[in-house]
């Protein structure tokens, strides 16, 4: 029978049914596993250990097979956490994590892993998580605050360009810092998702709200000068790409080429300051940088605008551009009617297609 024949109850019964045969056919595999890794029968098909046999037989990466093989070896001394896994009252997450707290306290674990794994029943893997860390402390406290440490030494962040021009942004962050970072984000993020009309998934709210907040920090008072000013983003770009003609020269520094619509919305209200070349790259003359849109005129658009002006957005000055309705390289003047503020979301689509 189809998913679409069943009916609502069946079709809920059949996905819990599925869930806990999965979860005893993961605990077999980990047996399994654990007996290859025990008879070091990998060596039979000339792999070094059971991480690269089951790396190269599952196409996993190393370290999820590490993962498995590391819990195949717990499961092999937790056999009653192994048999709750079977039953399928636990996750293979569950598993994990009562795993590892038998490595952190073995003698302590060994009274207590019956009521821990009582616990593991009734608690998602997150609760589990945090239930452990309360267990360790009561046991060890020193060894507790050890961990923490351990945690805040493995924070890192990579920047780093691909290859396509996009920007790849990951890494790991300690419990207190990540709940900084997560607060700061939703801050941010939660009136955007009462919006209707936002068709933007979580994961790009997220990252427009990353954005907002360092923009933000950029543009404060606060932020530490670099040779002589605050820190900025340098677009170079010639007159016929900001006029809207074919051009030749639009470029972020540490980026490279941007489409011309994107220099003209960051010109929009941005510091301007002329370079004459010889030719491509010889450059004559440097004139004063300028501000495109002098303060007195900010804050006359904070007054008029409080906000961006787009029908039905309410955020804030702070996160807004100023934007000519007419660009200044097309001719528009800078003066309060031919501005308006715009939340980067609405600039964006001001100059988009």
């Amino acid at each position: 029978m189809s998913p679409q024949q069943l009916a609502n109850a069946d079709l809920h019964a059949e996905v819990l049914r599925r869930e806990k045969a999965s979860r005893a056919d993961a605990a077999e595999r980990l047996g399994l596993i654990a007996e290859i890794d025990r008879r070091r029968s990998f060596e039979d098909e000339g792999f070094l250990s059971t991480t690269s046999w089951l790396r190269d037989r599952f196409r996993i990466s190393g370290g999820e097979a590490k993962r498995w093989v590391e819990l195949a070896r717990r499961l092999a001394e937790l056999p009653d956490v192994a048999r709750a896994l079977a039953e399928g009252d636990i996750s293979f997450d569950h598993a994990r994590l009562l795993a590892s707290a038998s490595v952190d306290h073995p003698e302590r674990f060994e009274e207590d892993h019956k009521v821990l794994i009582d616990a593991a029943k009734d608690l998602s893997p997150t609760n589990l998580r945090q239930a452990l860390d309360y267990w360790r402390q009561a046991h060890d406290a020193e060894a507790s605050e050890v961990e923490h440490e351990r945690r805040f030494d493995r924070r890192k962040l990579y920047s780093s360009q691909t290859l396509d021009g996009m920007w790849r942004i990951d890494g790991y962050s300690d419990p207190e810092s990540g709940a900084v970072i997560h607060t700061a984000l939703n801050a941010v993020m939660e009136p955007w998702a009462l919006d209707p009309s936002d068709e933007r998934t979580p994961a790009q709210r997220r990252h427009d709200a990353l954005v907002e907040i360092t923009r933000h920090y950029l543009d404060s008072a606060d932020a530490p000068q670099q040779g002589g000013e605050k820190p900025h983003l340098t677009l170079l770009v010639d007159l016929p790409t900001l006029e809207g003609r074919a051009g030749k020269t639009c470029e972020l520094d540490e980026t490279g080429v941007i489409s011309p619509e994107t220099a003209r919305r960051l010109a929009c209200d941005a510091g301007v300051s002329r370079v004459i070349t010889q030719g491509p790259s010889e450059p004559l003359d440097v004139g004063r940088r300028t501000r495109t849109i002098p303060p007195a005129i900010r804050r006359a658009l904070v007054v008029r605008d409080g906000g961006c002006a787009a029908q039905g957005c309410d955020r804030p000055p702070r996160w807004t551009d100023a934007h000519h309705k007419v660009h200044w390289a097309d001719g528009g003047p800078t003066s309060l009617d031919n501005l308006v503020l715009l939340c980067r979301r609405h600039h964006r689509m001001a100059h988009g297609p």
